[in-house]
Protein backbone atom coordinates (compact mmCIF):
# COMPACT_ATOMS: atom_id res chain seq x y z
CA UNK A 1 0.00 0.00 0.00
CA UNK A 2 1.32 3.42 -0.87
CA UNK A 3 0.81 5.84 1.99
CA UNK A 4 -0.28 9.27 0.82
CA UNK A 5 1.67 12.05 2.45
CA UNK A 6 0.12 15.01 4.14
CA UNK A 7 -3.61 14.48 3.81
CA UNK A 8 -5.54 17.41 5.26
CA UNK A 9 -9.16 18.21 6.05
CA UNK A 10 -10.64 21.23 7.84
CA UNK A 11 -14.21 22.30 8.65
CA UNK A 12 -15.52 25.35 10.49
CA UNK A 13 -18.69 25.06 12.58
CA UNK A 14 -20.70 26.20 15.59
CA UNK A 15 -20.37 23.60 18.35
CA UNK A 16 -23.99 22.65 18.92
CA UNK A 17 -24.95 19.11 19.96
CA UNK A 18 -26.48 18.48 16.52
CA UNK A 19 -23.28 19.55 14.77
CA UNK A 20 -21.13 17.32 17.01
CA UNK A 21 -22.95 14.24 15.71
CA UNK A 22 -22.76 15.48 12.12
CA UNK A 23 -19.01 16.28 12.32
CA UNK A 24 -18.30 12.85 13.81
CA UNK A 25 -19.97 11.25 10.75
CA UNK A 26 -18.04 13.50 8.34
CA UNK A 27 -14.70 12.77 10.06
CA UNK A 28 -15.47 9.04 10.05
CA UNK A 29 -16.07 9.19 6.29
CA UNK A 30 -12.74 11.00 5.74
CA UNK A 31 -10.82 8.50 7.85
CA UNK A 32 -12.39 5.59 5.99
CA UNK A 33 -11.55 7.25 2.68
CA UNK A 34 -7.92 7.51 3.89
CA UNK A 35 -8.02 3.76 4.82
CA UNK A 36 -7.72 4.57 8.52
CA UNK A 37 -10.71 2.49 9.62
CA UNK A 38 -9.16 1.29 12.93
CA UNK A 39 -8.87 4.92 14.04
CA UNK A 40 -12.44 6.01 13.32
CA UNK A 41 -13.88 5.27 16.77
CA UNK A 42 -11.08 6.77 18.91
CA UNK A 43 -10.65 9.87 16.73
CA UNK A 44 -14.39 10.50 16.53
CA UNK A 45 -14.69 10.01 20.30
CA UNK A 46 -11.87 12.51 20.85
CA UNK A 47 -13.49 15.04 18.52
CA UNK A 48 -16.81 14.50 20.28
CA UNK A 49 -15.18 15.22 23.66
CA UNK A 50 -13.50 18.38 22.38
CA UNK A 51 -16.57 19.75 20.62
CA UNK A 52 -18.74 18.99 23.64
CA UNK A 53 -16.25 20.90 25.80
CA UNK A 54 -16.42 23.85 23.39
CA UNK A 55 -20.22 23.81 23.56
CA UNK A 56 -20.21 23.49 27.37
CA UNK A 57 -17.46 25.99 28.24
CA UNK A 58 -17.45 28.52 25.40
CA UNK A 59 -21.06 28.40 24.21
CA UNK A 60 -22.89 27.90 20.95
CA UNK A 61 -22.32 31.43 19.67
CA UNK A 62 -18.67 30.72 18.97
CA UNK A 63 -17.09 29.40 15.86
CA UNK A 64 -14.69 26.54 16.08
CA UNK A 65 -12.64 24.59 13.59
CA UNK A 66 -11.84 20.88 13.34
CA UNK A 67 -8.66 19.93 11.48
CA UNK A 68 -7.27 16.54 10.53
CA UNK A 69 -3.78 16.00 9.16
CA UNK A 70 -2.31 12.63 8.29
CA UNK A 71 1.38 12.63 7.47
CA UNK A 72 1.59 8.94 6.66
CA UNK A 73 2.88 8.24 10.14
CA UNK A 74 0.77 10.31 12.52
CA UNK A 75 -2.80 11.51 12.49
CA UNK A 76 -3.19 14.85 14.25
CA UNK A 77 -6.61 16.16 15.14
CA UNK A 78 -7.08 19.72 16.36
CA UNK A 79 -10.09 21.69 17.53
CA UNK A 80 -9.70 25.44 17.79
CA UNK A 81 -12.20 27.88 19.25
CA UNK A 82 -12.45 31.47 20.39
CA UNK A 83 -12.71 30.72 24.11
CA UNK A 84 -10.04 32.46 26.19
CA UNK A 85 -9.46 29.82 28.89
CA UNK A 86 -7.12 26.90 28.31
CA UNK A 87 -8.56 23.56 29.41
CA UNK A 88 -7.02 21.78 32.38
CA UNK A 89 -6.78 18.11 33.17
CA UNK A 90 -8.68 17.65 36.44
CA UNK A 91 -6.60 16.10 39.21
CA UNK A 92 -9.25 13.43 39.77
CA UNK A 93 -9.21 12.39 36.11
CA UNK A 94 -12.26 10.98 34.40
CA UNK A 95 -13.10 14.20 32.56
CA UNK A 96 -13.13 14.83 28.82
CA UNK A 97 -9.39 15.52 28.66
CA UNK A 98 -8.60 12.35 30.61
CA UNK A 99 -10.62 10.39 28.06
CA UNK A 100 -8.83 12.25 25.26
CA UNK A 101 -5.46 11.31 26.78
CA UNK A 102 -6.51 7.66 26.92
CA UNK A 103 -7.51 7.70 23.22
CA UNK A 104 -4.30 9.28 21.93
CA UNK A 105 -0.53 8.95 21.87
CA UNK A 106 -0.11 12.62 22.79
CA UNK A 107 -2.24 15.69 23.28
CA UNK A 108 -1.82 19.32 24.17
CA UNK A 109 -3.27 22.78 24.10
CA UNK A 110 -2.01 26.24 23.28
CA UNK A 111 -3.39 29.73 23.25
CA UNK A 112 -3.87 31.60 20.00
CA UNK A 113 -4.63 35.23 19.16
CA UNK A 114 -8.31 34.33 18.79
CA UNK A 115 -8.64 31.70 21.55
CA UNK A 116 -7.06 28.27 21.83
CA UNK A 117 -6.30 25.00 20.08
CA UNK A 118 -6.57 21.55 21.64
CA UNK A 119 -4.92 18.76 19.64
CA UNK A 120 -4.20 15.06 19.89
CA UNK A 121 -2.18 12.63 17.82
CA UNK A 122 -2.36 8.95 17.07
CA UNK A 123 0.29 6.82 15.49
CA UNK A 124 -1.39 5.29 12.46
CA UNK A 125 1.49 3.47 10.87
CA UNK A 126 1.29 -0.29 11.17
CA UNK A 127 4.26 -1.60 13.13
CA UNK A 128 6.93 -2.92 10.81
CA UNK A 129 8.38 -6.33 11.52
CA UNK A 130 11.85 -4.85 11.79
CA UNK A 131 14.38 -5.71 14.45
CA UNK A 132 15.11 -2.59 16.48
CA UNK A 133 18.21 -2.36 18.65
CA UNK A 134 19.53 0.58 20.64
CA UNK A 135 22.02 2.70 18.75
CA UNK A 136 25.16 4.07 20.39
CA UNK A 137 25.60 7.73 19.43
CA UNK A 138 28.75 8.53 17.43
CA UNK A 139 31.35 10.03 19.73
CA UNK A 140 28.77 10.64 22.42
CA UNK A 141 29.71 7.93 24.92
CA UNK A 142 32.28 7.93 27.63
CA UNK A 143 35.24 5.84 26.46
CA UNK A 144 35.52 4.28 29.90
CA UNK A 145 31.91 3.10 29.78
CA UNK A 146 31.31 -0.32 28.38
CA UNK A 147 28.36 -1.23 26.22
CA UNK A 148 26.03 -3.77 27.79
CA UNK A 149 26.49 -7.25 26.47
CA UNK A 150 23.35 -9.30 25.96
CA UNK A 151 23.37 -12.86 27.18
CA UNK A 152 23.27 -15.45 24.36
CA UNK A 153 19.74 -16.50 25.34
CA UNK A 154 18.41 -12.94 25.03
CA UNK A 155 20.04 -12.06 21.71
CA UNK A 156 17.41 -11.92 18.97
CA UNK A 157 17.87 -13.87 15.81
CA UNK A 158 18.82 -11.95 12.71
CA UNK A 159 15.76 -10.89 10.75
CA UNK A 160 16.16 -9.87 7.10
CA UNK A 161 15.07 -6.30 6.45
CA UNK A 162 12.51 -5.68 3.71
CA UNK A 163 13.76 -3.88 0.66
CA UNK A 164 12.55 -0.29 0.50
CA UNK A 165 13.52 0.14 -3.14
CA UNK A 166 11.35 -1.40 -5.82
CA UNK A 167 13.03 -3.04 -8.76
Amino acid sequence: MTIPHDRYYVVELHASPERVTQIRRIVAAHLRHWDLDPHVDPVCSGIGELLTNVHRHVGTDNKCMVELRWTGRFLTTAVSDNGPELPRLPSGGGGGLARLASLSDSWGTCGTVEGKVVWFTRSVEAPQNVLRLPVVPDGGTDTSAKEPVASPASQPESVPLPSLISA
